[in-house]
């Protein structure tokens, strides 16, 4: 009896492990007026007035389109079921959120004489190298240069978060801030760790 009930028990385990479910992944994701989404099999397409993104999903997730809302729902055993659901929301609600609004990120360069300037869709740094840096602006992406920033500030716009994203990163790392006085490139509000030179600690004894 003992070992029936233990059985039972175990069963009962597995049968809420499989079916559980994210909080958040069970949110549907409404679409925003001028949005439109099209789901065919695992793809997903989304187009709004900041562009038009697709991705293909993994095969372990089914995503419906009623009503003007999106629904993810997971089709994995175990844990991955709500893990894989949490993903795949974020991932589709950023989508709608970029062809809808858009995504910004903002990098400063401090340093005398680092500048930046746009030519065409080519970016050319001075970042204290004996050579400039170039770096052409990705298909999708947006980059600007405020007049009254003198080239100091680069401002990148797009619907791809993830691109918009790595393509701030790798600029970045052109020139990361570095300790000692905190020259480089940098996101905006960004906060970069000082180190204290040797005269700031009172130069060698």
């Amino acid at each position: 009896m003992e070992l029936q009930a233990n059985a039972a028990q175990a069963a009962n385990g597995d049968n809420r492990l499989a079916s559980k479910t994210s909080r958040v992944g069970k949110r549907p994701i409404d679409l925003p007026k001028g949005v439109t989404a099209t789901v065919n099999g695992r793809k997903i397409e989304v187009k709004g007035p900041k562009g038009q993104l697709s991705r293909t999903l993994t095969d372990k997730v089914e995503i419906k389109l009623d009503g003007g809302k999106l629904h993810v729902s997971s089709v994995a055993p175990g844990r991955d079921a709500s893990r894989l659901q949490g993903l795949t929301r974020a991932l589709v609600a950023a989508m709608v959120k970029g062809v809808s609004e858009g995504y910004e990120r903002v990098l400063e360069l401090k340093g005398t004489g680092y500048r930046v300037e746009l030519k065409g869709m080519t970016l050319n740094f001075a970042l204290g190298f004996s050579h400039p840096v170039t770096f052409a602006v990705p298909a999708g992406l947006s980059a600007t240069i405020p007049a009254d920033s003198k080239g100091t500030v680069l401002v990148l716009t797009g619907a791809d978060k993830e691109l918009i994203g790595q393509t701030a990163a790798t600029i970045r790392g052109f020139r990361p801030p570095e300790p000692y006085g905190g020259k480089g490139v940098r996101y905006r509000g960004e906060r970069v760790r000082e180190k204290a030179g040797k005269a700031g600690k009172g130069g060698k004894k």
